[in-house]
């Protein structure tokens, strides 16, 4: 399964529902344990929930982020609904993001094309994540990377019970949610200068509280309020995002834990649930991602660079095969790269590569993206990765043992 490409959904739902794939959670403390153990609740998913992998490919991290966006929506429908039937569930689905989307302009449209539901459903999914990395990081929520996905997940399971109000419900739960992590963040003691980066973009964000004309207790006490009633997931949720919210630095200092505790409390979370996040955040960073942040913020051209560069890469690896074949067919093309790694090519060999390169992406349709306008800004990145593809021969720098 690709959840890169087109019919994903189909093949998920496939695999979803065969007896060697499926996940039957016990509770939804069970669930939510296993979402924090995919790494899908800390921004970063390392894996899916299926008991066994569902491709043969290795996913990305966003790749991974969709097959759990759908798992988790597809669960929530069996358990509220206690039925099986997944073409209902993906119409469902469908619904729900028309409900939650509705006052967007032009939103609709997008997906009005696809030829059946789940296209349409893989697009909408597909809209969802890349707002959640869109450039130009206008707002406080904006910031936040993967792990506010889940939003959708609790919105959803509300949405099955009353659909009337889910736009309003999204947009408060997202706002409380963002504010109790901003606090969280104001929590910290020593603040190095990107979280006093972050909270200056949560503070000049137009939507952010009520411009801070209350103390931090009191916007807490206020925020919480909302969350009486809400559950378990939903209050967890919360702790374990302003533990996010406060680990930049892989440390929690007194105050912060002292802003966890009195958050727990007011939730009416067990005393333990703080440690209790703090150690499975701790473990998960360790094993997975050193780095783990709540808040993601960087230049926009060195964004941009970064995802078109992992982008490429992925698409070279995932056409490695057929590239070697391509390239040993066109003898110029590999000599000219070959000597590229050693020295500056001439502008005519320059443009001989640029044509040559071009010529392949047109054979291979997964590199289609290169011939799109804007394409050919590419280019230089799959030069820059294509050299690990040529014969060691062109390697001047090997050793030999």
């Amino acid at each position: 399964m690709n959840p890169s490409a087109s019919g994903w959904i189909p093949k998920f739902i496939y695999l979803f529902s065969s007896e060697e794939r499926k996940v039957l959670f016990s509770s939804s403390k069970t669930f939510y344990e296993s979402l924090k153990q995919s790494g899908f609740l800390y921004g970063v998913p390392i894996k899916s929930l299926t008991l066994k992998p569902i491709s043969s490919l290795t996913l990305t991290k966003e790749e991974y982020a969709k097959v759990n966006l759908l798992h988790s929506l597809l669960y929530i429908y069996t358990v509220e609904k206690k039925s099986t039937n997944y073409i209902q569930a993906v119409n469902t689905i469908i619904s729900f993001y028309k409900q939650l989307e509705k006052q967007k302009k032009g939103w609709l449209k997008r997906f009005s094309i696809s030829s059946t539901e789940t296209s349409t459903l893989e697009k909408i999914i597909a809209s969802r994540l890349q707002e959640n990395t869109f450039l130009s990081k206008k707002d406080a929520a904006s910031l936040l990377t993967y792990a506010l996905l889940f939003i959708d997940v609790l919105c959803f399971k509300a949405f099955l019970k009353n659909p009337t109000t889910i736009k309003e419900e999204y947009e408060k739960l997202e706002k409380k949610l963002v504010t109790c992590c901003f606090l969280a963040l104001k929590a910290k003691k020593k603040k190095n200068k990107y979280d006093s980066l972050v909270l200056e973009l949560f503070e000049s964000s137009s939507d952010f509280l009520e411009k801070n004309t209350k103390s931090s207790k009191a916007n807490l006490v206020e925020s919480l309020s909302y969350f009486s009633g809400k559950g378990y997931m939903t209050n967890k949720y919360l702790l374990d995002l302003c533990c996010l919210a406060v680990w930049d630095d892989g440390e929690v200092d007194s105050s912060e834990f002292q802003f966890l505790q009195q958050l727990a409390t007011l939730l009416q979370l067990d005393k333990n649930e703080v440690e209790n996040s703090l150690e499975g955040l701790k473990a998960f960073s360790a094993a997975h991602a050193k780095k783990i942040k709540l808040f993601e913020y960087e230049h926009p051209v060195k964004q941009f660079y970064r995802q078109s560069s992992e982008t490429v890469k992925l698409l070279i690896l995932r056409n490695k095969k057929r590239l070697q074949q391509e390239l040993e067919e066109s003898g110029e093309l590999v000599l000219l790269l070959g000597k590229s790694t050693t020295k500056d090519l001439s502008e005519k060999e320059k443009q001989k590569v640029k044509t040559q390169l071009l010529d392949i992406c047109k054979t291979i349709p997964s590199l289609t993206i290169f011939l799109l306008p804007g394409g050919t800004i590419l280019l230089p990145l799959l030069i820059k990765f294509i050299p690990k593809l040529l014969p060691s021969s062109f390697n001047d720098n090997k050793i030999e043992g």
